[in-house]
């Protein structure tokens, strides 16, 4: 062998290494090539069928295979189909199709005309997010019957206020206009329906007529004050509270023209007996009495206005819920009020602490004077304690019936609702001369100390007069 022989074997051994590895390079990438294409004939064969691949489908195609003369005519000419490569191009890009923002929301109102569900997106939709298939919602399409069931709703309401005034066979859906024709006519009726058709046969009837229709409104006051006053009731009942005044308790009143003519005025008085009638009495003295006939509301407590009937004709007759808002309201019109500190336990205490005043509160009527800078009147009622003495109190029994007492007087309860009428006790009642409150100012109704302070003068100042009263008194019956 000669040395150039030599030389070129050394050459050809030195290259045969990396021809094999260059060698092993294609036929790897032989096999990836194959392995992708596989891959994509199986993901293809996977794919849903087309319809038509299944069941006679089938049989027309195997009749074409055995007979070709049975084979239905194709009107795609094979040769004019695109060429399908399935080996992929390394060089170009690829793209994909992402959900997302504006695009989701327009891919939305695609998805109804699929036919799918709400939930299904199309096959090529991609979420880039985890939960954006949970967020995912199609947009709804408003159907435009909304407004105008409103509008129906309300002409049938318009409807039925209107019939009330008419007779029986009226009928409260004349003018109503018919909803518009749509899907929802003849959808069955809802619960709305049912009760605004049960409402109109009730205010058809002649019972509502009658009652709470305009025949019955007609016996009932046309204007109610904010605080309950019926003026046409209390004009009927005048009468009836001034018998009372002059006849029955015989009243009589000393210092009343302490009382301004006009302006704002407090007067606080102890509570007398356990029926409380010493504010109707109040107000009949001032508007009988009185020299300018001054109009007085008192506050009354909240019980009161939860007791059957009571509540309604005192509300009705004059009385004010007892709080700081309606008292302050009143006195900013330039009223006369009157209150009672002692609250309940001046009405429930026995008849062996009669005309012993109780504890004043809080001291809200002070603050009340100071804040609207209005005029104290104290105020001493002698004879109410004798007219309904409280012998006995139920208290187990007054808890059950949800009441602050359950009184046992020498009529009641053994006279039964006859023994709830007063005895016709010699009422005497003197108002003092006004305590102002010019020197302090509203911020005064702060001091905690000095409303204390003031609160133990009033009510020493009334604890004087009843023993004054009591000690001038001849006889508890004239």
């Amino acid at each position: 062998m000669t040395r150039k022989d030599k030389k070129d074997e050394k050459v050809a051994s030195l290259l045969r290494p990396a021809a094999k590895r260059d060698e092993r390079k294609k036929l790897k990438g032989k096999t990836k090539l194959k392995a992708e294409a596989g891959a994509a004939l199986r993901a293809r064969s996977e794919a849903p069928q087309p319809r038509g691949s299944t069941g006679k489908a089938k049989k027309r195609r195997k009749r074409s295979e055995t007979d070709p003369g049975n084979a239905a005519p194709s009107s795609v000419d094979p040769s004019v189909l695109p060429h399908v490569d399935l080996e992929p191009k390394y060089d170009e890009p690829s793209y994909e199709l992402t959900a997302d923002g504006a695009e989701l929301d327009a891919l939305s109102a695609d998805v109804p005309e699929l036919g799918i569900g709400s939930r299904v997106v199309a096959p090529h939709v991609r979420f880039e997010e985890e939960d954006a298939l949970e967020s995912f919602r199609p947009s709804l399409t408003a159907s435009g019957n909304v407004e105008d069931q409103i509008r129906a709703l309300e002409a049938r309401l318009d409807g039925l206020i209107q019939g009330a005034s008419r007779s029986e066979g009226s009928s409260p859906f004349a003018a109503a206009p018919h909803a518009p024709e749509g899907d929802h006519a003849r959808e069955p009726p809802s619960a709305e329906d049912i009760a605004v058709e049960s409402a109109a046969e009730l205010a058809g009837s002649n019972y509502y007529v009658q009652k709470w229709g305009r025949k019955g409104l007609r016996s009932r006051a046309e204007e109610v004050d904010e605080f309950g006053l019926d003026r046409n009731f209390d004009g009927k009942i005048r009468p009836v509270l001034d018998f009372v005044y002059r006849h029955y308790f015989r009243i009589q009143t000393d210092g009343i023209e302490n009382v301004p003519p006009e302006g704002r005025a407090v007067v606080v008085g102890n509570h007398s007996g356990s029926i409380p009638l010493d504010g109707l009495m109040l107000r009949t003295a001032l508007r009988t009495d009185h020299p300018a006939s001054r109009d007085l509301r008192w506050l009354a407590e909240d019980f009161l206005f939860y007791l059957p009937f009571a509540g309604v004709f005192m509300n009705r007759a004059g009385a004010v819920r007892a709080c700081q808002e309606n008292a302050e309201r009143l006195l900013s019109r330039d009223n006369v009020i009157a209150v009672f500190p002692e609250g309940v336990q001046g009405i429930r205490k026995l008849f062996r602490d009669r005309y012993q005043l109780q504890r004043f509160g809080r001291g809200g009527y002070i603050r009340l004077c100071l804040r609207t800078r209005a005029p104290l009147i104290p105020c001493a009622i002698i004879g109410g304690e004798e007219a309904s003495p409280l012998l006995y109190r139920f208290d187990t029994l007054a808890d059950l019936l949800r009441i602050p007492y359950l009184p046992v007087t020498p009529t009641f309860p053994a006279l039964g609702a006859l023994g709830l009428l007063p005895a016709p006790t010699k009422w005497r009642i003197k108002f003092g001369e006004p305590i102002p409150f010019d020197n302090y100012g509203p911020e005064a109704a702060d001091d905690d100390l000095l409303v204390g302070r003031l609160s133990d003068r009033v009510r020493s100042t009334i604890q004087s007069m009843l023993e004054t009263g009591l000690k001038n008194r001849r006889s508890v019956w004239f």
